[in-house]
């Protein structure tokens, strides 16, 4: 028999779950801004909220909250796109509200409201309180560290700092993110057994620059004792390096990825050009000759790791000689994995008092020009792997394939394995031994074997 006091409770419950409309968190940029949307569902949901992650269909009491990037032109024009885009379905009436978040509204907050209307509301980077109150949401403390990861459950990005204090001139995110602020490794030790707990494996870790991590909070580069801390977690089986600075870079932390075997022999360290003229005028703190010094000393201290890096082509006064050593370097240097960007002229930053002097065109012809000289290095890297048996982490089933990645390659950007699902069989999150029989420019092809 229901009494009195349990009806009302269920009328209560139904009453609040009415009043919570369904959330539904669209991430644009980079991985450091999927860390964010998955930190702000996390709240949403201890919040008792529906919350969803791109949903592909929208009703129309949803809440839209859009988390954008302000890096560079292609990826604020895709965020300015996608407020535009759900603005009008606001307009008509196909959602309830629209709330801008992230980068672009904390670079551009004054411009945005005056050319965009509709938008109810806009948020910085750093404003999550104020954000979780706009819908109805409490900021919960007890809830820091726990999130609603939008990746596979078996790989987690991992936030170890915000900001950064690097004064590069063409750079724009300390303007957007702020100074350097390193999460006090206690927290971050438990953050990585709660994800572990629930069946992480991997954590890929991330920040503006890793290598400062600790100089503000233990007045030292600390990354290697966070390492070996992360690694005496049980559960997790890869820990994967992103952006390390290679000004000041901490050699000590590639002792730890001798020492450990769950921190990935892989180093992505973006070094976007390497002509001394280049170097100096985008305030990097490094020189050609330091620059291939560092290269060649992490190589040789840690044998067959895996380097990434990123390269700009057609930053202000960047002349064909400029272009023409990189591109040598490049050639000569074979890095494992490489991505090239074109310059981005940023309001605010150094590089914008400079003229920008390089065609369009120009930009994107030596940007073509260095990825084609590194498919050529990546096949030529990828024929040396025929014949030999690598653990491989399942991402996923696509197709006949499932497809997977070896601790060389970080997700999306670098090379995949591919297994016959017809012959093979594998469980999505697991890894496996797989001996490569084929292999193209960034793809492996491979069988199973016990």
């Amino acid at each position: 028999m229901r009494t009195k006091e349990s009806v009302k409770s269920g009328l209560k419950s139904v009453k609040s779950n009415e009043a919570k409309p369904r959330v539904n968190v669209v991430t644009l940029g980079c991985s450091k801004n999927t860390y964010d949307s998955e930190v702000l569902m996390g709240q949403l949901k201890g919040n008792a909220f529906d919350v969803v992650h791109e949903a592909d269909k929208v009703g129309k009491n949803d809440i839209i909250v859009i988390n954008t990037c302000g890096f560079i032109d292609n990826a604020k024009q895709e965020s300015i796109d996608t407020i535009l885009q759900y603005s009008e379905l606001k307009e008509q009436g196909k959602v309830g509200k629209v709330i801008v978040t992230g980068c672009l509204s904390e670079r551009y907050k004054p411009e945005l409201e005056a050319e965009i209307g509709n938008v109810d509301s806009w948020f910085g980077t750093n404003d999550l309180p104020n954000l979780l109150t706009s819908i109805g949401a409490n900021y919960r403390h007890e809830l820091i560290g726990e999130r609603m990861l939008t990746t596979p459950s078996h790989f987690a990005y991992f936030k170890i700092a915000e900001g950064c204090n690097r004064p590069c001139s063409f750079c724009a995110i300390p303007l957007m993110r702020g100074k350097h602020l390193s999460t006090p490794m206690e927290d971050l030790v438990r953050n990585a057994e709660s994800l572990a707990k629930n069946g992480t494996k991997e954590l890929i870790l991330i920040a503006q620059d890793l290598t400062y991590y600790g100089l503000d909070l233990y007045g030292k580069r600390n990354l290697d004792e966070l390492l070996r801390r992360l690694s005496d977690v049980n559960g997790i089986e890869w820990i994967r390096l992103q952006y390390a600075y290679p000004s000041g870079f901490p050699m000590e932390i590639l002792d730890v990825m001798n020492e450990r075997d769950n921190i990935c022999k892989y180093m992505d360290m973006p070094l976007q050009h390497i002509t001394d003229n280049m170097l100096s005028s985008m305030r990097r703190g490094i020189t050609k000759q330091k620059t291939i010094d560092i290269v060649n000393k992490i190589r040789d201290k840690v044998p067959g790791i895996a380097m990434r890096t990123t390269l700009i082509t057609g930053y202000p006064g960047e002349t064909q000689q400029d272009f023409e050593e990189m591109a040598q370097w490049v050639e000569d240097t074979k890095f494992d994995r490489l991505g090239c960007f074109t310059y981005s002229h940023e309001e605010k930053t150094h590089a914008h008092s400079l003229v920008d002097d390089v065609p369009e065109e120009v930009k994107q012809e030596r940007a073509d020009a260095i990825m084609e000289i590194q498919q050529g290095i990546s096949f030529d890297k990828n024929q040396e792997k025929i014949g030999q048996t690598f653990k491989v982490l399942i991402d996923k089933k696509d197709g006949d394939f499932f497809i997977g990645r070896t601790q060389y390659d970080s997700p999306e950007v670098d090379n995949e394995v591919l297994i016959d699902a017809t012959v093979n069989y594998a469980t999505i999150g697991s890894f496996v031994n797989v001996k490569i029989d084929n292999a193209e420019d960034f793809d492996l092809y491979g069988d199973i074997v016990k």
